[in-house]
């Protein structure tokens, strides 16, 4: 198959994806390693009349050819840990099931297609924590618009959705929503660690240089899902991702892996105090409401 085409981003765009990666990298390496990458490295050439001037050449950014294949060190990650904490979250799992089944009537996991290592795309399992039929153009719309934009990627569910079942806030914050995935991850369309795979219609609204996204196997937990998550732009989550895949090795997935338990326990405990700050914001509404009477014709008041 032929190399994918070199792209050539303005300057103002150059200048606004360094500014991003400077924010979320530390290191000056890191940082010139995306100048390299996005910037323009300048090379002599002759004009007409002679004179020898420096101009631009953009640098292709490129996405790998399609492929199945897992690194072979990371693969034997995944199935070794994945079946020393069986007894772990085959309890948890098993939990859920039952908590889905008691607040929700229909079925307990969701399946949805996203794009998996080098643009393979595959079926998700998630468990279900919307309502049966639910619309989700409302998601679509809203990441497209934050993808567009500088603002937090923060969840819909964090300003209230109507569209969730009891109980629902609770496992998207603890991410045990995502635990079928670890039957991804068996069968070999996910892995511990990576970027999260991205719906196609996202996918289809990368620019070329965040489609190397890809070029690394999707996962439960990752870079982006230890520094930051939804605090971070759209764009900061790109450079994250970028970032381990210049990096991925075994240590850093171990790193990673590390760092996600006590995340998830910060992320959950301030989802409960978002949760209990809603409820008592409501009920001091509803207190201050005021209460109409009318009076009947037999001087009976009725409220």
């Amino acid at each position: 198959m032929a190399a994918a085409p070199a792209v050539v981003l303005s300057n103002d765009r150059k200048n606004f994806l360094i500014d991003s990666a400077i924010k979320v990298f530390p290191s000056r390496n890191s940082q010139d390693r995306f100048r390299g990458r996005l910037g323009a490295p300048e090379v002599d050439s002759r004009s007409d009349n002679g004179k020898i001037s420096r101009r631009a050449v953009a640098n292709p950014v490129t996405v790998d050819e399609p492929a199945t294949t897992f690194p072979v060190w990371k693969r034997a990650l995944d199935l070794t840990f994945v079946l020393l904490t069986l007894p772990f979250w085959l309890p948890l799992m098993l939990f859920v099931m039952g908590m889905i089944r008691f607040n929700s009537s229909g079925p307990i996991f969701y399946r949805q297609e996203r794009v998996g290592y080098r643009r393979r795309h595959f079926m998700i399992f998630k468990f279900r924590t919307m309502h049966v039929n639910a619309e989700t153009r409302t998601h679509e719309d809203y990441f497209a618009s934050l993808m567009q934009s500088e603002s937090p990627m923060t969840k819909l569910d964090a300003a209230g959705d109507t569209r969730l079942i009891p109980g629902a806030r609770f496992l998207r914050a603890s991410g045990l929503d995502e635990l079928p995935q670890i039957f991804n991850v068996l069968r070999g369309d996910m892995s511990l660690v990576g970027p999260r795979p991205c719906l196609p219609c996202e996918f289809n609204r990368y620019e070329q240089w965040q489609q190397r996204r890809v070029n690394a196997p999707p996962g439960l937990t990752g870079h982006w899902q230890v520094n930051g998550k939804n605090k971070t732009t759209f764009n900061q989550m790109m450079f994250m991702d970028l970032f381990y895949i210049d990096k991925m090795s075994i240590w850093s997935d171990l790193g990673i892996i590390c760092k996600t338990i006590p995340v998830l326990v910060s992320e959950t405990i301030e989802a409960l105090k978002r949760y209990k700050s809603r409820r008592i914001s409501h009920r001091v509404t509803n207190v201050s409401e005021p209460i109409q009477t009318i009076s009947g014709n037999n001087g009976t008041i009725y409220k």
